[in-house]
């Protein structure tokens, strides 16, 4: 792989996958750039750009094996691998995560939930158990965990993020909206909700402007 991919490519690699895994769906066995980039609404010339990254995958007037690219597109991303996680948060954002069927048929395996709510500890949602947040220095100190959930009011995100980050954890994923001060060696991915539909806001103004 080159040393320095672009971010914006690195947000194009999951539509890549998933329009792949779709397509061997259907039963399409290969297919050229020009046609991954209709499907995709992309230029022919960015979809060999962004795959040019990563090797050479398509051949010379055949374009790329479906099957065969979609695997490599999986060991790219690291989905071709478990990964454990943790949800630190067991209210409406960690629910919704917990019940999600398309995690674990990604390799996203969550192992634990954690709350201070004592209605929701020592139960379950989605067969997952729900801890005392107390007890994750311990858990986390028994079990490896790879990617924690962050779904906690904004008051407490940050220390729980240290919590995380001094016990092991190297990856988060923060539903807070908050900016999370967090070691170099972590890496976060952070989805604001209400940032989403402020940018939906504006898009819908600016199209009524123009």
């Amino acid at each position: 792989m080159a040393g320095y991919v672009s971010e914006a490519v690195i947000r194009r690699l999951p539509r890549y996958y998933r329009h792949l895994k779709e397509l061997e769906a259907e039963g399409v066995k290969q297919i050229s750039s020009q046609e991954l980039g209709k499907r995709m609404k992309l230029t022919a010339s960015q979809i060999r750009q962004d795959i040019n990254c990563f090797g050479g995958f398509g051949r010379q007037g055949y374009g790329y094996d479906v099957p065969e690219l979609k695997e490599h597109m999986a060991a790219i991303l690291g989905v071709d691998q478990v990964h454990r996680m943790i949800i630190v948060g067991a209210g409406n954002i960690g629910r919704a995560v917990a019940l999600s069927d398309s995690f674990p048929s990604n390799g996203f395996e969550t192992i634990a939930m954690f709350d201070t709510d004592p209605a929701k500890i020592g139960g379950s949602i989605g067969g997952i158990p729900v801890l005392d947040i107390g007890a994750v220095t311990d858990f986390l100190s028994q079990n490896a965990v790879d990617i924690a959930v962050l779904a906690v009011p904004i008051d407490t995100a940050q220390a729980v993020a240290d919590v995380l980050c001094a016990n092991g954890v190297r990856a988060i994923w923060n539903f807070v909206p908050v900016d999370l001060k967090l070691p170099p060696e972590t890496k976060v991915v952070s989805v604001h909700l209400d940032e989403g539909l402020e940018i939906l806001s504006f898009k819908m103004k600016y199209k009524e402007n123009a």
